[in-house]
């Protein structure tokens, strides 16, 4: 379960995600960024927030945006921090493009291999939030997923693969591409698209 909080976020996010997309060779888009839709994964630890942000610029295309928000720097990570943040409960924020993140690749593991899907969202512990799209996996039932402890290698802009200790993850950037993935696939339907769409894949050993 992700825990949210009534917050205030500075910058916020699409604030911050407007000043660095546009840079990134995998971004094919302008004009004004729209938040589309998001879904969330749980740090077992409870250290890591972890959310997923479907955004549009202009009248571009749906591009997929997996962030990490850590309450301190991530070591070895600078090449995919974003920026930092001010929240109005939690302090300063270190937010991470989550490809480099080892939390991310870990729990993105096991939400596609064993079928578990996006975490339910509990805003300041008491308030059941309502996901923004749905999210599924192609897993067998009963399906179990090996445990990620690092990040060996990232590669490729879009998709871009994430090359861990034990499993092989891809993700796509740009939602509208028609990429075909490999493996188990994390696929994703939001308003304006009932059609699922592939999100993310992982190939175990």
């Amino acid at each position: 379960m992700a825990l949210i909080h009534r917050a205030t976020l500075t910058p916020t996010k699409l604030e911050l995600l407007s000043a660095t997309l546009p840079g990134r060779p995998w971004y094919a888009a302008s004009g004004d960024l729209d938040r589309v839709a998001a879904y969330r994964f749980d740090d077992p630890a409870g250290a890591v927030g972890i959310e997923t942000m479907l955004v549009r610029g202009g009248d571009g295309p749906v591009h997929q945006v997996p962030l990490t928000y850590r309450a301190a720097p991530l070591a070895g990570a600078d090449a995919w921090l974003l920026g930092t943040a001010e929240h109005s409960v939690l302090g300063t924020r270190w937010v991470y493009d989550a490809v480099g993140d080892p939390v991310y690749a870990a729990v993105l593991a096991h939400a596609i291999l064993t079928g578990a899907g996006q975490a339910e969202e509990l805003v300041d512990g008491v308030e059941r939030r309502a996901p923004t799209m749905a999210v599924a996996s192609t897993a067998v039932a009963g399906a179990t997923a090996p445990a990620v402890g690092s990040v060996v290698r990232v590669g490729g802009d879009d998709p871009v693969v994430i090359v861990t200790d034990t499993v092989e993850l891809t993700v796509v950037r740009r939602l509208d591409a028609g990429v075909a993935l490999a493996g188990t696939v994390l696929t994703g339907a939001w308003p304006g698209q009932d059609t699922p769409v592939p999100l993310a894949s992982a190939l175990a050993p």
